[in-house]
């Protein structure tokens, strides 16, 4: 049996699934929303690499959970929005 170790971050993650505070998404819009993201996180065909402070990083990382989105799809989606228009500055 191959046992995982799991990071601080994951561990909280698992306990609160365990503790049923995650909810099933019964919206149509937010799968929809979800499904586009992912597709545009699979459709890739550059990399690029940029620095930024550990603190946004670390922000982006915990809006992205509250998505539902690995962090680099939900900073993809935000440039992709942001790029196509439908994401603006305040």
């Amino acid at each position: 049996m191959i046992k995982n170790k799991l990071d601080k971050e994951e561990k909280a993650i698992l306990d609160s699934f365990n503790k049923g505070e995650w909810k099933s998404i019964k919206s149509k819009k937010t799968i929809n929303r979800l499904r586009n993201a992912a597709r545009n996180t699979i459709e890739k065909n550059l990399r690029i690499h940029v620095n930024i402070s550990r603190r946004d990083l670390e922000e982006l990382q915990k809006k992205a959970i509250k998505e539902g989105l690995p962090y680099q799809a939900f900073i993809s989606s935000i440039l992709h929005k942001y790029v196509n228009g439908r994401l603006s500055e305040r």
